[in-house]
Parts: C-alpha cells; sequence; structure tokens
C-alpha cells in the first residue's frame, strides 16, 4: 500500500505541489507563532523568588505642624521613632506574621535603586537592584536562599552582620560564576565605596523584577537598612507586612477600622493599604492588557489558518467522490479507504515536515523569533515546537479528510458513478 501511496502522490504532483508548498508556509509559520507564546508562558511560569500571598502594603502619613495633634520633632522625638513603634504595634496584633520596612525594594515596584558590586575584577551590572530593607523583609517575603536557607535564617544573618549583604544568585552570570560558590567570603566593594569590605552572607534563588521577565535577568541584592542610619527611617518608606494564612479575612477594612486607635504613633499614622495581588494586577494590567491583545491576534491567525487547511483538504476530499466510490466497487472497505485518505495527507506533511524544520533553524539562527534564556535557538524548544505544529497540522487534515470522506463513503458506489 506505501508504494501505491508514493507512486499515486508522485503521478499527480502537479496538483500535490500547491498543497505541499501551502503547507510548508503554514507549518513555517504556526511554528513561529508557538514558539513565540511559549517563550511568553515559560516566562510567566517560572519561579518568582518571593512570595506575595497574604502580603499587604501600608502606607504612611505624616501630620503637618497646622495640625492640632502635631508634636514638634526634636532631638528626643524623631520620626524615625515614630515609625518603629508603629511597626512593633504591628507585630503585636495576632493575625500579622511578620512586619518590614524598606525603600524600594517591594515586588511590583517600578521605583528602583541601583548599585555595582564588585569583587577583584568581577563587577555586577548596571542595572543591579538594590534593597534596603530591615531583616523581616525576607520574612515577609519568603526569600530563600540557594543552599535551602530559608526566610528567618537570612533575616538572622541581615540582623547579625553589620557589614553583610546577600544577592541573587545570577549576579555575576557574564563571568559564568555563581554567588553561591562566594557565600561567606569577605572583600566586595558595594556603592564604588574602596574602604569597606562587605561579605556575602548567601546567596538567594534569583528574585525576579515581574512576571513577564526572566530571572536570569534579573539582578538584586539586599542589604539592612541600619547600615544608612535614622535619616532613612521615615514615614516615606515601605512598610510590609504578611498576615498569617487563613487570617487575613476582612484585614484590611478591620485594620483601618482600628487605626486612628491604636495605630497612630505621634505624627505618623496609617493612610492606606493595599493588597499585594491588586498592587500586581494594577502594576502589570498593561503587560496583561498587550498579551491578551498579542493571544487574540495569534488565535485569529490560527483560526484563519485552521479553517484554509481545513477547506483545502475538505474540498480536496469532495472532488474524489467517483474516486473513493470505485475503490468501493473494487471490494475496498469503508476503513481501507478512510486510511488511504488519511495516509495521502499525512504522507504530504512528512514530506514537508523536514524543510519546514530547516527553515526554522535558519530563522533561529539569525535571531528573527522569540528571545529566552538568552538566546533564539534552544534545540530543545525547537523540537518541541515544532512537534506541536505537526500535531496541529496534523489534526486539521485529519479533520478536513475524515469528515468530508465519511459522508463520500455513506454515497453508494454505482450512484456515485452515474453522478460521475
Amino acid at each position: 500500500m506505501n508504494k501505491k501511496l508514493f507512486t499515486q502522490v508522485r503521478n499527480e504532483w502537479r496538483s500535490n505541489l500547491w498543497l505541499v508548498i501551502e503547507l510548508l508556509v503554514v507549518s513555517v509559520v504556526m511554528w513561529y507563532i508557538i514558539d513565540l507564546l511559549y517563550c511568553r508562558i515559560a516566562t510567566y511560569m517560572e519561579p518568582r523568588g518571593f512570595n506575595i500571598e497574604h502580603c499587604y502594603l501600608v502606607k504612611m502619613g505624616v501630620l503637618t505642624d497646622k495640625s492640632s495633634d502635631y508634636t514638634p520633632y526634636g532631638d528626643t522625638h524623631k520620626e524615625s521613632d515614630d515609625v518603629r513603634e508603629l511597626m512593633e504595634r504591628l507585630r503585636r496584633r495576632p493575625e500579622i506574621e511578620a512586619v518590614s520596612l524598606s525603600l524600594n525594594s517591594y515586588p511590583y515596584n517600578g521605583s528602583n535603586s541601583s548599585l555595582r558590586v564588585q569583587y577583584d575584577t568581577l563587577v555586577s551590572p548596571e542595572w543591579t537592584i538594590r534593597r534596603c530593607v530591615t531583616p523581616d523583609f525576607m520574612r515577609v517575603f519568603r526569600y530563600q536562599g540557594t543552599r535551602g536557607e530559608t526566610p528567618e535564617q537570612l533575616a538572622q544573618m541581615l540582623e547579625q552582620g553589620d557589614l553583610l549583604f546577600l544577592a541573587s544568585d545570577n549576579l555575576y552570570r557574564r563571568y559564568d560564576i555563581s554567588m553561591t560558590s562566594m557565600a561567606g567570603k569577605n572583600g566586595f566593594r558595594l556603592f564604588g565605596d574602596t574602604v569597606y569590605d562587605f561579605r556575602l552572607g548567601a546567596a538567594l534563588q534569583n528574585v525576579r523584577y515581574d512576571d513577564f521577565q526572566q530571572a536570569r535577568n534579573s539582578y538584586s541584592v539586599a542589604l539592612n537598612l541600619k547600615l544608612f542610619g535614622d535619616e532613612w527611617v521615615n514615614a516615606d518608606n515601605e512598610l510590609c507586612i504578611r498576615v498569617r494564612d487563613n487570617m487575613d479575612r476582612n484585614f484590611i477594612d478591620n485594620l483601618k477600622a482600628d487605626s486612628e486607635k491604636q495605630f497612630r504613633v505621634g505624627n505618623v499614622y496609617i493612610s492606606d493599604i493595599s493588597s499585594f495581588v491588586d498592587i500586581r494586577r494594577s502594576y502589570e494590567q498593561i503587560q496583561f492588557d498587550q498579551l491578551r491583545d498579542y493571544c487574540v491576534g495569534m488565535g485569529f491567525l490560527l483560526l484563519n489558518i485552521f479553517l484554509g487547511l481545513l477547506g483545502t483538504f475538505w474540498f480536496r476530499t469532495q472532488q474524489r467522490h467517483s474516486e473513493i466510490a470505485l475503490h468501493k466497487a473494487l471490494g475496498a472497505t469503508n476503513g481501507d479507504v478512510f486510511r488511504r485518505l488519511m495516509a495521502e495527507g499525512l504522507f504530504l506533511l512528512i514530506l514537508v515536515t523536514v524543510p519546514a524544520i530547516i527553515i526554522d533553524i535558519v530563522l533561529a539562527q539569525n535571531e528573527l523569533n522569540a528571545w529566552h534564556n538568552g538566546t533564539t535557538l534552544e534545540w530543545n524548544r525547537l523540537l518541541l515546537c515544532a512537534s506541536a505544529t505537526f500535531v496541529l497540522i496534523a489534526l486539521m487534515i485529519g479533520i478536513g479528510i475524515g469528515i468530508p470522506a465519511r459522508r463520500a463513503m455513506k454515497v453508494q458506489p454505482a450512484e456515485a458513478l452515474h453522478d460521475e
């Protein structure tokens, strides 16, 4: 049967040529679309390096001297004292698990501070994010170390080390050196300073900047906020809290109701409370809208490809009523006819797949498809997307041949030949 199939395809090469060209173009286009979609989904599904479940951002305000309750600040009464007391009161609230203070540090922020970390001739990228935090920041967002360090252990490191910092494992990726191998070493220079040597306490699991940027391209360093002095502690800082699991029901409303009586400390008060789920949604709304539009566009294109292939093979099968009838008249069963037609379509697809993959490789080598993991050509990704392309086109061919073929096989051979 295979020899007969090959002979028939060869004898009908003129009609099959245009079909092969169509399949080739469709295969390359579909691979490009699937490859792009794969990169977006793979990036989104990467571990984030932090956890925002049950986390909230508390914004603080300060009374002005026009308020009757205002207390002037001086040597014995500082704004930093009020902020620290507010944090302690929040810690004593039974449903709160951890409270942290930070500067340009919480996830989905958009307001960044950067620095350069140098060790001998090794220099971190210029856009390394600097996170100035209190130790509990590790507990609030549940950072993890690459050697299994827990948030509690990371917090203890920041608390006990004076000139200590934590860094994402990929900080020296350009040199193919992991920070895990450098944990515990001294001699790091931060901020371009040549006087103080910092020690790397631990390497952090890479912390992503957002859900649409890969972890490998997100570099970060965490430092204890106390290194910068009291003047850095004020109501403009980020007050982040983690609520115990299953205890955040109506948490925002309850905290707001108690804020005036229990959480007015000196001139500092709670002005607003936001869930990090809402912060994330607001921060990434534009990107999600773009992704939605992108998916709709791809879906529309795939639908057109599907209808085009479906119509081509449907029409092709419909035109072969007499051939189907002749096969049945010569003793072929419905199953034999169906398998013959299906095998012909899949045989043409197999012929096209090899040159299509070659074109895919050329496109990837010339960096014309999506970037992922710092490259456009990943063999496992290319084969996966090519396989998915083959399966989808095979499914389209199967539907385009199967439905009209089954309808044609219901017609009696004599009637079909008479109509012809």
